[in-house]
């Protein structure tokens, strides 16, 4: 009967010992309430706690990443949407994030959720596409706004994909290939104005120069012998035949 009693004291002593001594890591901390009243946060290492009158909710430090479902959006220029991101965030101060709020993580998700549609939906399609950067630096400051007084820091959001209607794809596509075409015509009407001014520029000194032409002829003449054709056009200088016209022109 006394081994039997002694057997239950030393059982009942490991199950108190068991639940009095905890091992936190790290990254992790111990928030210490003792008949509810807040304590403090106690960690990392080994952790004494007073059977039955204590009781340590564990928090981790860790930066998390929250996956924001995708959510549909109506931007300011009435374009229907569907766009996800991700939150980057840690905990800095776990007596506030376990005191202040229920379950941190779902708060923080759902403030995630409601700030994409509000911030998303006062902007233009072509501000949520080419200005991007801008729009998270934005939802980052206001989101670590409101979950500063949880205790946490919210270190950086991130859209990840915008989702656009089928329609708005192909007019999209449209809008793309017009604006290419429209920057070809002007390239090559600008190519056109640059090749006329270097012409004027070269008929002026060929009209300062009169021989210029002559040697611009032979060096054309020469070109096209070198082609090998069987047909050479070589037209008479009008200097050569006008001794003949302007006689003519004497007798009558």
């Amino acid at each position: 009967m006394t081994i039997s009693l002694l057997t239950v004291i030393i059982v009942f002593l490991i199950i108190i010992l068991s639940s009095a001594i905890r091992v936190l890591r790290e990254y992790e901390r111990g928030v210490i309430f003792r008949l509810g009243r807040l304590i403090g946060a106690k960690g990392p290492g080994l952790i004494l706690l007073i059977p039955i009158v204590d009781r340590m909710v564990k928090v981790s430090l860790r930066t998390v990443a929250l996956d924001v479902p995708p959510q549909d959006v109506i931007t300011r220029d009435n374009v229907s949407i569907k766009v996800n991101a991700v939150v980057y965030f840690r905990v800095v101060d776990p007596e506030r994030a376990i005191v202040e709020v229920e379950d941190y993580l779902y708060a923080t998700s759902q403030l995630s959720q409601t700030t994409l549609r509000s911030v998303l939906g006062q902007s233009e399609l072509d501000e949520i596409l080419a200005e991007r950067e801008k729009i998270n630096q934005n939802l980052q400051q206001i989101i670590d706004a409101h979950t500063d007084p949880w205790g946490i820091k919210v270190s950086m959001v991130e859209i990840k994909h915008v989702d656009l209607p089928a329609e708005m794809q192909r007019a999209m596509a449209r809008q793309a290939e017009a604006e290419r075409e429209r920057r070809a015509k002007v390239i090559s009407a600008e190519g056109e104005y640059q090749a006329a001014q270097r012409l004027a520029e070269a008929a002026q000194i060929i009209g300062q120069y009169p021989t210029a032409i002559q040697l611009r002829f032979l060096q054309t003449l020469s070109e096209v012998a070198s082609e090998r054709n069987s047909t050479t056009i070589f037209p008479i200088p009008i200097e050569l035949i006008r001794p003949f016209i302007e006689a003519g022109d004497k007798k009558k």
